[in-house]
């Protein structure tokens, strides 16, 4: 007998905390609605040549092929046909460069799909998850100003999932670059080599990290590294805060002055597209893929829980599709690893275990009211209401805890006592309290209470 387990690196969750994960996927596919996207899926799996665009690297040694059990009998080497995808971006790509001339542009999408990855099985980590991605696509150009709408559509997403305090830390690419080159750091390479390094002050402390880059192979000065990190340290504390650390800054380079620039014009949009100012800062520590992003960066962190690292993110890039179409596709959007993020919630007992998706147990007390039951299931049903009915007559006390274990809140009875009167009785699991209602009124009662039960809980 094989013994049951499921693969490593997956997270596979028992009932009503998958219920607490697709509400939490809802609440962000209704915000991302709200503002204006609109739904995009792409086969679970690419074309080999299409998806493996750039060779080489971390991420070709993490993806799955896909191999038919057919083509397993051939014995063509090579790289088999097709691959799962491992993010959201490269199928955007293709799709938008396969659909250029049917999308109205601004091409505005979202997309919430598994993706996946061979990585390392270890807690925390995985192979099949969930990302929950929006992008704002142009055709030759795109405004600045849809880099300030991304900030709002993440404020109002996590304001709604209520998981704490959060903050929305920008930066942009060309800020970054320009600094470097003032520091004399103008290799494309070399300031991602030193950016990596940079990234690594929470783990190793400053001392470390300076030590790095005054040794071998950066050789950098002792000036030039004290600036750097000095640079990178910046954080601001308000929006007014915010304005006056990129007046600070000297524009002389054009790189660095069209990065102050953009930078200031999202900040003071923000406030028109009503995001608080408590809830984003600059960090000039953000850079994201150093060869991707090109312009506005983001990383939205919670504010009591920074172990857990960052819960969306994401940025501008100049072109989305060279490798699939000569046009010119800039955009920026953001993306957020919601089964990471819902485990590591879960983790922080910032999550809870939801009720069942079904509201409604109708017990059966007696196996000759058994059609009573289904009419009342049925008229609950109609009322919008979901209901399970018990099926075989048992005792209330094995029906009670059937309906607790599996967290229904509400248990209509009907025995003969309420048949002769023509109610029925409700019995409110959570507060261990019950009541009659009129067997006519029985739905609408019902569903008030429910109404009620949403309003309080914020959905």
């Amino acid at each position: 007998m094989i013994k049951p387990r499921t693969p490593p690196g997956v997270m596979e969750l028992l009932p009503r905390d998958q219920i607490a994960f697709a509400r939490m996927l809802e609440v962000i596919r209704r915000n991302f609605e709200r503002f204006g996207f609109v739904p995009v899926e792409t086969p679970v799996f690419e074309l080999s040549e299409v998806l493996l665009t750039k060779t080489g690297g971390e991420t070709e040694r993490q993806v799955y092929f896909v191999q038919s059990t057919g083509a397993l009998e051939k014995t063509a080497a090579g790289v088999p046909e097709l691959a799962l995808r491992f993010d959201l971006t490269v199928p955007l790509a293709r799709y938008v460069a396969e659909h250029e001339h049917e999308l109205a542009f601004p091409f505005r999408r979202f997309q919430i799909q598994r993706v996946y990855r061979g990585e390392r099985a270890q807690r925390g980590r995985f192979r099949e998850f969930y990302q929950c991605d929006i992008d704002v696509i142009g055709k030759d150009a795109l405004s600045i100003r849809h880099d300030a709408e991304i900030p709002a559509v993440i404020h109002a997403l996590f304001s709604e999932l209520g998981i704490g305090e959060f903050t929305i830390q920008l930066n942009n690419r060309k800020l970054l670059r320009g600094f470097h080159e003032g520091l004399g750091i103008a290799d494309g390479e070399q300031q991602m080599l030193v950016l990596r390094e940079v990234d690594k002050l929470d783990k190793r402390g400053v001392d470390a990290v300076r030590a790095t880059l005054a040794g071998e192979p950066f050789s950098l000065d002792a000036a030039i590294v004290d600036r750097l990190l000095a640079f990178v340290a910046v954080r601001s504390t308000s929006h007014a805060d915010a304005i006056a650390q990129l007046d600070k800054l000297a524009p002389g380079r054009e790189a660095m002055a069209q990065g102050v620039a953009e930078m200031r014009e999202v900040l003071e949009l923000l406030r028109a597209y009503g995001v608080p100012e408590k809830n984003y800062a600059l960090n000039f520590s953000i850079a994201r893929g150093l060869d991707y992003y090109t312009g506005t960066v983001y990383e939205t962190v919670l504010d009591a829980y920074p172990q857990i690292g960052s819960i969306c993110s994401g940025g501008r890039y100049d072109d989305l599709a060279s490798n699939y179409t000569k046009s010119r596709l800039p955009g920026v959007g953001i993306s957020i690893g919601a089964t990471r993020l819902f485990w590591q919630l879960r983790e922080a007992g910032l999550i809870a275990t939801a009720d069942s998706s079904v509201e409604v147990l109708v017990g059966l007390m007696d196996d000759a009211r058994l059609a009573d039951s289904l009419a009342i299931a049925r008229e609950l049903r109609a009322a919008g209401i979901c209901t399970e009915v018990q099926l075989e007559a048992k005792k209330l006390t094995r029906q009670f805890q059937y309906a607790d274990r599996s967290g229904i809140r509400y248990m209509v009875l009907l025995g003969e006592d309420e048949l002769a009167r023509g109610v029925v009785t409700v019995k409110d699991l959570r507060r261990q309290e019950q009541f009659e209602l009129a067997r006519p009124e029985l739905a609408a009662g019902l569903k008030a209470k429910l109404e009620q039960q949403r309003a309080l809980q914020g959905r």
